[in-house]
């Protein structure tokens, strides 16, 4: 497949100029929403759907033949996925913060709404907007299907009664017109409060099966469309779940998680037949479906560089093929046509910035159509995965992020543990680790025990660890940093969001004598009342707490790790970034802890980020929270060691 031939000369001119003395890009390159967002390509191809910031404005742009056919405002959504109904209309899934009213455990909440964006001169509207009988935005989303012409999409909505009251907290299930506006219900939620329901939808409009699951007793059935149970279990922590139509029509793909953490996805014929277990020996990070009849076409298969594989064989050697295009770059597949010979691709990896192409199987080209960062591949830092043993033995890895032009040798370092914690980082470009690297940081990434994507036996050794030796585990490769002499062990700082954040907390309380500063973004101070929070907005759902006490353990074992307990053993300044509107880790978590660390006389900074949420959707705030911690690392760890 052709590619563009003086690439990697350009890259090797880039390397050379990057060793001569220059100004890093402005913070602005990487703290603002990325220029190039997302994208989806229509049925046939010849569209594109893109999201992106131009200016200070996130816009919806389609563009045919290189031609804009529109170019609107998205204005301040927080954007979650775009897609496209038939050649005609786009799909933008939203969220927003919402009041909500007497009688509920928490004040706000987000809500899902779907916007459909006709290409006519129709007006934009949202999936149950009008509705007298349906609110609270669109909970789920079972995809879109044609019909006799007509585009449907299916979705989950809260239905209200005949006074305007919602019936039940549980979504039921609703078939859109896309282009009358109506809504039809397809299938009730759950009777009792504590069960709950899952679907498949078949392209044809009906239900092909329902996941019925009870949190108070952790059973859970599958039923087909005769109400005839086909599969059954018990999951005392939730860990079953439906993934859709399968391989063959008359079959459905589910997910069960054992309690040690073993996936398994299982086909399951609707008639009862046995069930086959597919795409095993390997971890899994997604699917593909077929965008007709819905069914299973292929997956991702997790790994240091991720890999999307197809069961077709001419579909196989397409992708395979575009891989080959991208030598040395991870290359995530994130759509594509009807007839699989056109496909969107963004490529990532050393070297080189987060780049989006087109790329058309038939003619053998593939199309660069953007940047996600425009940084020049000079001032990239490179990457690679480092590999070292816990202090228990344990096999770890993590990605290391160099300062471009810079011997790996002796350099100041910011440790940057990821969210979840059930997640885990990969060598490609991190807008924020690139930030720091750009300032002259090594940074290091961990994928400590706990991190998802490195097999169940890795992720279930994180079960209980929390402040233990999940923290243990991010000092150990700081120290494996030090001993090949890459990092300078004085010169150290820790920063993190969401749980990163809470491991930022616990490197300077619950730990001592190694970090210079820390930097929290949205950081859990108190496991306790974190989980007391979200027991009792979930209605003390009893799954949740099951799930809480295995990953975590109970009272006495989370106070023992969380770092508000133990803010008088803060040895080094610490930072703390919240959004006021974020739902997943409350604003109050920091306000306490820096509050906490006021008592004990230590140094502390707290900047509350105005209408931002957990995910630092908004480009202001995002660039707002970069240049405090980027100063912040700069004051305390400075890159310069004569300062």
């Amino acid at each position: 497949m052709r590619y563009f031939g003086c690439r990697a000369a350009m890259m090797a001119v880039a390397a050379v100029v990057a060793t001569v003395l220059h100004a890093a890009p402005p913070l602005e390159t990487y703290g603002k929403l990325p220029g190039f967002e997302m994208a989806a390509m229509s049925p046939s191809g010849r569209r594109l759907a893109i999201v992106g910031v131009v200016g200070d404005d996130r816009r919806l742009i389609v563009i045919e033949d290189g031609k804009a056919l529109i170019n609107a405002a998205v204005g301040d959504h927080k954007l979650r996925s775009v897609d496209w109904a038939g050649e005609d209309r786009v799909l933008l899934r939203v969220r927003k913060t919402v009041p909500l009213g007497f009688g509920f455990t928490s004040d706000r909440t987000e809500v899902t709404n779907m916007l459909v964006v006709p290409l006519d001169t129709k007006p934009i509207w949202a999936v149950f907007g009008k509705s007298r009988t349906v609110t609270g935005g669109v909970r789920g989303f079972y995809g879109t299907y044609r019909r006799d012409g007509v585009h449907y999409a299916y979705v989950g909505g809260m239905t209200l009664d005949e006074r305007g009251f919602i019936v039940s907290g549980d979504p039921e299930l609703y078939e859109v017109n896309l282009e009358t506006q109506k809504a039809r219900l397809l299938a009730k939620r759950a009777v009792q409060q504590e069960d709950s329901r899952d679907w498949v939808v078949k392209p044809e409009g009906t239900v092909a099966a329902t996941l019925e699951y009870s949190s108070l007793r952790g059973e859970w059935r599958i039923r087909n469309a005769q109400r005839q149970v086909i599969a059954s279990g018990t999951s005392p922590t939730g860990g079953v779940s439906l993934l859709g139509l399968g391989r063959t029509p008359g079959t459905i793909v589910y997910v069960l998680v054992d309690e040690e953490g073993s996936a398994r996805f299982v086909e399951q014929p609707l008639g009862g037949e046995p069930a086959a277990e597919i795409v095993t020996g390997g971890k899994v990070r997604g699917f593909h479906r077929d965008r007709n009849s819905g069914l299973l076409t292929g997956f991702v298969r997790d790994a240091d560089v991720p890999e999307d594989h197809f069961f077709d064989e001419r579909a196989a050697t397409v992708m395979a093929s575009t891989r080959r295009a991208f030598p040395g770059l991870s290359v995530a597949l994130i759509d594509y046509n009807e007839a699989f010979d056109k496909l969107v691709v963004r490529t990532s990896g050393p070297g080189s910035p987060d780049e989006w192409f087109t790329v058309d199987s038939k003619a053998r080209t593939a199309k660069r159509i953007g940047a996600g960062y425009l940084v020049p591949y000079g001032d990239v830092g490179p990457m690679r995965m480092l590999r070292y043993k816990a202090g228990d033995g344990l096999d770890m890895a993590g990605v290391l992020t160099l300062p471009p032009g810079r011997d790996a040798k002796n350099l100041p370092v910011v440790v940057l543990p990821h969210g979840g914690p059930q997640d885990r980082d990969y060598p490609v470009f991190d807008w924020i680790a690139q930030a720091f690297a750009s300032r002259g940081y090594a940074v290091f990434q961990p994928n400590f025990r706990g991190s998802s994507g490195l097999g169940s036996a890795f992720m279930r050794a994180g079960w209980g660890e929390w402040g233990r030796r999940m923290q243990t585990d991010i000092s150990d490769g700081l120290g494996e940093l030090v001993r090949q002499g890459i990092v300078d062990p004085h010169r150290a700082c820790i920063f993190g969001a969401s749980y990163g954040g809470y491991a930022a907390l616990a490197g300077v309380t619950l730990q001592q004598g190694i970090y210079r500063c820390a930097v929290s973004v949205a950081g859990i101070s108190d496991v306790r009342k974190l989980i007391s929070n979200d027991v009792s907005e979930s209605g003390n759902n009893s799954t949740l707490i099951r799930v809480f006490r295995k990953e975590l353990g109970r009272g006495r074992d989370v106070a023992q790790v969380s770092p508000i307990r133990f803010a008088d053993r803060a040895d080094a300044p610490v930072l703390l970034i919240h959004g006021a509107d974020d739902l997943v880790v409350p604003y109050r978590q920091s306000a306490e802890m820096a509050a906490a660390l006021h008592r004990a006389g230590k140094t502390v900074e707290l900047v509350k980020l105005p209408g931002e949420d957990h995910w630092l959707s908004r480009s202001e705030t995002r660039l707002t929270m970069l240049t405090a911690a980027v100063a912040f690392v700069e004051k305390h760890n400075p890159p310069d060691p004569a300062k």
